[in-house]
């Protein structure tokens, strides 16, 4: 798994959450995120304990919550949202 980039897929009302955001705090975001495809489990990731799947991180005054598919390669962005 060395070498694996995950893909980024996001649930539709997360890119909505996304999109009503303005410019700078979007730029902020999706950098980390799209840093997620390379690292999906960063320092500083917090894991929910409401599912062995279910991460979060910390971005400004920001939270990202999402799932990792580790079969699939895929890191599903299921919330973004003011903390």
């Amino acid at each position: 798994m060395a070498d694996s980039t995950y893909h980024i897929t996001y649930k539709a009302s997360a890119a909505k959450e996304l999109r009503k955001l303005d410019r700078p705090t979007q730029r902020r975001l999706l950098a980390a995120i799209e840093d997620l495809a390379v690292t999906p489990r960063p320092d500083g990731v917090k894991k929910l304990k409401a599912s062995d799947d279910l991460y979060r991180i910390r971005v400004g005054h920001y939270r990202v919550v999402y799932e990792i598919l580790d079969g699939k390669l895929v890191v599903l962005v299921l919330r973004v949202a003011h903390r």
